[in-house]
């Protein structure tokens, strides 16, 4: 199986990912809950990873680091901790359903929700926020990048604008942390949301928010941390007040050898590769009669590149190159809802496929030839 669904989960991990969470399985005891050995292998593995993704990530402390199972679970902690009746919220139609579901159930109890719209590429107009911008405004949340056409927001500048409104800025990085520099501090970002097991190359199971000084989430949940077992309510202190119940700390092991093996590879290096797959794919593709492809391959970009083939429905064109060619890649809604009605592909869906950096030219062109052959 060729396999080019790595913005789904990438595939297949660094061997010394695997490795690590094999002897975490076998060795860790449950982190902060004892003093013995065990216990303390777990507790020191799991400070570790805090303070790597928080220079990764230029996080201002490790406590600040926040594990959870995955980005879902982090932006709902983000959003409905930070955000009450009678704020409004400004995001974008480039939302996945992790973004967009909090945000609409939030808009039922009192929450005033906006969104910058997307063109038929998928692209906003950045200028949009100044206009969408209430007296009541409170935060912007939004993607760094797209999971269904790649295409990349411009945080920076978004930080920036939040910044100077006073606003929270909530970024959701699960198809950008690991591959694209992201700097909390010069991008103004208060909460970064991310996976560990995308760009990240960690195990599924992880994932987390790195917290700017001075926000104040409410916690989502409460229970079990450890310490102060006294309190009735959760401890205030991060990273326990957003942290109820034991830890993935054999996932968070080896989401601490992922990091190490992005920083051994190189993240430029890996970016580069990934993108030089995605150009080779485009190119080809884009020059079969009646595909059409979507996003803006004029700019920098997620390495990802979704289509469809004239009226195909998008699942029959998956499952052809699934069962007749040996090719993984996604097709459907992708979760991203408003960005499928902006491209005008909300009844037929798109197949997407997305490059790793295990991937290689020559999988790139038995893809294209087999949609060759399939679209003749």
């Amino acid at each position: 199986m060729i396999y080019f669904d790595n913005a789904a989960t990438t595939m297949p991990k660094p061997a010394s990912v695997t490795e690590a969470v094999v002897a975490a399985m076998n060795s860790f005891g449950n982190s902060g809950r004892a003093a013995h050995g065990q216990s303390m292998d777990a507790s020191r593995t799991i400070y570790e990873a805090r303070v790597r993704l928080a220079g990764l990530f230029n996080c201002p402390r490790p406590s600040n680091v926040v594990f959870t199972a995955n980005s879902t679970e982090a932006l709902n902690i983000a959003i409905r901790g930070l955000l009450k009746p009678g704020d409004h919220v400004i995001s974008t139609d480039l939302e996945h359903n992790s973004v967009l579901r909090p945000l609409y159930d939030l808009a039922e109890q009192g929450v005033a929700v906006d969104f910058a719209a997307a063109d038929r590429q998928g692209r906003i107009n950045h200028d949009d926020f100044s206009s969408l911008l209430r007296e009541n405004t409170r935060a912007i949340v939004c993607t760094h990048g797209s999971n269904l056409t790649g295409n990349l927001l411009d945080i920076g500048r978004i930080g920036r604008f939040a910044h100077e409104h006073g606003l929270l800025f909530i970024v959701d990085a699960s198809q950008t942390a690991g591959v694209f520099p992201i700097d909390m501090a010069a991008m103004n970002i208060s909460v970064l949301c991310f996976t560990g097991h995308k760009s990240l190359l960690g195990p599924q199971g992880t994932g987390g928010l790195c917290i700017a000084d001075g926000v104040e989430i409410r916690p989502l949940k409460s229970g079990g941390t450890g310490v102060q077992t006294y309190l009735r309510h959760q401890p205030p202190e991060l990273p326990t007040r957003l942290e109820a119940g034991t830890l993935n700390s054999h996932g968070i092991a080896g989401l601490l050898a992922a990091v190490g093996y992005i920083e051994s590879v190189g993240m430029e290096n890996i970016r580069a590769k990934e993108s030089a797959l995605m150009k080779r794919f485009y190119d080809g593709v884009k020059e079969i009669p009646g595909m059409k492809v979507y996003g803006d391959f004029d700019n920098e970009k997620a390495p990802i590149v979704s289509l469809n083939w004239q009226d195909v429905p998008s699942g029959e064109l998956a499952d052809e190159l699934a069962e007749e060619y040996g090719i993984a890649s996604r097709a459907g809604a992708h979760c991203a809802p408003r960005l499928h009605e902006a491209l005008g592909t909300k009844g037929q869906g798109a197949v997407r496929f997305s490059f790793g950096y295990h991937n290689t030219e020559e999988e790139v062109d038995r893809a294209l030839s087999a949609l060759r052959k399939i679209c003749q």
